[in-house]
């Protein structure tokens, strides 16, 4: 059984507390992370949709802040709800759940490289398809699986609790809590299974492991190892089911991908007219008044939304036991009723259907394997051979904090996946271009 006493740690790797601080901890991790230049840099990395031109739809930074209010929204219901248990009484802490929940859901993101999920494709690729492969028996199994399969959830951990060259010990130094709250899969790449993805690096694995012993999450399985998710996983990882689900169907309409009528269709089908009635009724009255259409559909999505943000708060204390105990195994969009679940499922379907498969997500697709494997392939090479005329020349482009500082092969090559994967979309096409000397 996990309890919030540990889980709600402020422990952080480094002390930064300052006796005149007016902020929570907690608060400070979330204005630490608006405030650092990977935050920033999400403005120009895509979303789903090619970064735009005079129609604005999400990338990532403007996702990520929609995510932390959906977060903070689920976090505070839930918060309301653990207050009135007799085991929390008292538990001042708790009221700081939306501020931890908010500044996991503004991280997120934050391991993302340029070019959406492609990225994580094409930096895999290298290694899997690409002149990459010569490396394997340079490494170990652990450090292998980590480059084979890159993950960005694993890399946003990575960037915030990393000591990168000239800063800080801890990186960004977090509280326990929050980071516990970020990482969705406790455990490494290697002997991961069937799970799809995984949340840290071999790199990380003591950090983690450090965290999860300082919040109570108590370990699963030590041969993998798998821990326990911290609880308030499943409040940000309800946050982006969410906001991606929804927010993708709106940009999809103002692009023109999807028809007023098909959105509408989408986004009523969550009400159920017998236990919807109130919110149907506002509906109809609102569309009276309102005739913009990306108007209507914008207060559409914003109703979904709120309803959503209702049903996964109620699904968390629904499953509240098995998920202290660490036993429940599933997420919180997974388990809501019927009805819901068709209506997320349809939004599913139409987003692969007509949205993640339409000629403009593909060609962005394409163009960041071009870019990325190829800046892959040319930093590998000058990290390999730095003494060759040319690789010096390219070697001088890594920013400080990146350069290796030292000749073991797996710290030589995350050298180079931190500064590609920390790249914005528009640097990584123009570092590409200079490169092959194209105008």
């Amino acid at each position: 059984m996990m309890y919030w006493s540990k889980l709600l740690s402020a422990q952080r790797a480094v002390s930064t507390s300052r006796p005149e601080e007016i902020r929570s901890q907690f608060q400070r991790d979330y204005d630490r992370i608006v405030f650092s230049s990977p935050f920033r840099r999400l403005q120009n990395k895509t979303q789903v949709f090619p970064l735009p031109g005079s129609v604005f739809v999400h990338n990532r930074l403007t996702h990520s802040l929609e995510v932390a209010s959906v977060g903070r929204s689920i976090a505070n219901t839930v918060a309301l709800e653990l207050r009135q248990l007799p085991e929390n009484m008292g538990n001042d802490l708790l009221y700081e759940l939306g501020s931890i929940v908010a500044a996991a859901c503004l991280a997120h993101d934050l391991g993302n490289p340029p070019f959406g999920h492609s990225g994580e494709k094409a930096i895999s690729s290298y290694f899997t398809e690409g002149n990459g492969q010569s490396l394997r028996n340079e490494l170990s199994p652990e450090q292998w699986s980590d480059l084979i399969e890159f993950e960005g959830n694993a890399n946003a951990f990575r960037i915030l609790t990393h000591q990168f060259n000239g800063r800080r010990k801890g990186g960004y130094a977090l509280t326990y809590a929050s980071l516990a709250a970020l990482v969705k899969y406790p455990y490494a790449s290697f002997n991961k299974g069937k799970r799809k993805k995984y949340g840290f690096f071999s790199s990380e694995t003591n950090t983690f492991k450090q965290i999860a012993e300082s919040c109570g999450m108590p370990c699963l399985d030590d041969s993998i190892p798998v821990y326990a998710r911290h609880p308030l996983v499943y409040l940000v990882e309800a946050a982006d089911d969410i906001s991606y689900l929804i927010m993708d169907i709106e940009d999809a309409h103002k692009l023109r991908i999807l028809s007023t009528e098909k959105t509408e269709s989408l986004l009523l089908s969550f009400f159920d007219p017998a236990e919807n009635a109130n919110q149907l009724q506002y509906i109809r009255n609102m569309y009276e008044e309102v005739t913009d259409t990306n108007e209507r559909i914008a207060f559409l999505r914003a109703m979904a939304v709120n309803l959503l943000v209702q049903k996964v708060s109620e699904a968390f204390l629904e499953h509240y036991e098995s998920i202290m105990q660490g036993s429940f195994d599933d997420s919180l969009v997974g388990v809501l009723q019927a009805d819901l679940q068709e209506a997320l499922d349809n939004c599913r379907k139409d987003s692969v259907r007509l949205i993640y498969n339409h000629p403009s997500v593909i060609k962005i697709e394409l163009t960041g394997f071009n870019i990325l494997g190829t800046l892959m392939d040319e930093f590998t090479s000058a990290i390999l051979e730095p003494d060759k005329t040319y690789n010096k020349k390219l070697l001088s482009l890594l920013p400080e904090q990146f350069k290796p500082t030292n000749t073991e092969r797996y710290s030589q090559l995350q050298s180079v996946i931190d500064f590609i994967s920390g790249m914005t979309d528009l640097y990584a096409m123009q570092l590409y271009k200079d490169l092959r000397g194209i105008a």
